[in-house]
């Protein structure tokens, strides 16, 4: 498995692409999970795990990698599903969310999987807003692949905060940033949720799209109105990965478009910092933030606003 995880420069090559790829898991003995292969370090067998005294429910142990101590998540229980045995044919899926590093106990990992972002679908809106699922796709054979909401299971575990620190507010800029919409586009309703409530703090109100294809109709929509998007929005938030149009095709369509390019726009993303930084500058997005850091998520939107003011 490690070997089909080090070609990482074959992927970059699908960015821009509408394409990616899915690690394909078991949680249990027949259905299929997967997650993003950027967001994945590194696949082996559950090594030996020490305890955690005084640890969310979920967290099986830790283990030490390298010098470093993983937390191991077991991800079935996270997501409501019977906990995983330790057995010899267990998994851990070292992964990287959000800046931090921690491992997904799974039943099994199946294969890595190439597809177009838009061969897979939102989860059906009869599913409500309990479930923790980005998105679903099927496979040649028919078989149903669930995508999981990794920052909503994360969120549960160690929630992240919302709040502003009050020394990084500028008066004059929390001011002119009152009433301003900016649109956040995120398949993850964690995610939309906690945008939302960080700008509250700064009266902004936000405009929201749940993945690209949606967020270019509005856009479209807006334009064919006669309405300046690049003047009603302060900028444009995109997650990177999202079902039926991604964050960098999305870019990509509103820099094409005549009517959209003057766009702001923040690529904000739980993958990669390193990798999301090289592929702004290829899509065309103005800036890059990793998820989820409430107070620099702010100081962005203020520094956005000083530079359309022209605030020292």
């Amino acid at each position: 498995m490690s070997g089909i995880l080090d070609s990482v420069d074959q992927r970059t090559q699908l960015v821009g692409q509408n394409r990616f790829e899915l690690l394909l898991f078991r949680l249990g003995r027949n259905q299929l999970f997967a997650i993003n292969v950027f967001k994945v370090k590194e696949v082996l067998k559950l090594p030996h795990l020490n305890a955690l005294p005084n640890s969310h429910s979920v967290i099986r142990g830790v283990t030490n990698m390298r010098g470093h101590t993983l937390p191991v998540i077991d991800l079935s229980a996270a997501i409501g599903m019977a906990p995983i045995p330790d057995t010899a044919d267990a998994h851990l899926i070292v992964a990287e969310y959000n800046g931090t590093v921690q491992g997904f106990l799974v039943s099994d990992v199946d294969r890595i999987l190439n597809l177009d972002w838009s061969d897979v679908m939102p989860p059906p809106k009869t599913a409500g807003r309990a479930h923790y699922l980005t998105a679903i796709t099927r496979l040649e054979d028919n078989r149903l692949v669930e995508i999981v909401d990794v920052e909503k299971v994360l969120a549960e575990i160690v929630p992240a905060t919302t709040d502003i620190s009050p020394e990084l507010v500028d008066q004059r800029a929390r001011e002119l940033a009152e009433g301003r919409e900016i649109m956040i586009v995120d398949d993850s309703h964690t995610a939309r949720d906690q945008v939302r409530h960080t700008l509250a703090h700064l009266g902004v109100r936000l405009v929201e799209a749940v993945n690209g294809a949606d967020a270019l109709e509005q856009l479209r929509a807006f334009a064919s109105q006669g309405e300046d998007v690049g003047q009603r929005f302060l900028m444009l938030i995109t997650d990177a990965e999202m079902p039926e149009m991604d964050g960098y095709r999305l870019t990509t369509e509103i820099r094409r478009d005549d009517q959209l390019r003057s766009l702001y726009i923040m690529l904000h993303t739980s993958m990669s910092g390193s990798f999301n930084k090289a592929m702004v500058e290829k899509v065309g997005c103005n800036d890059f933030l990793p998820k989820f850091q409430s107070d620099q998520l702010a100081v962005k939107v203020l520094e956005r606003i000083k530079q359309l003011h022209d605030l020292a």
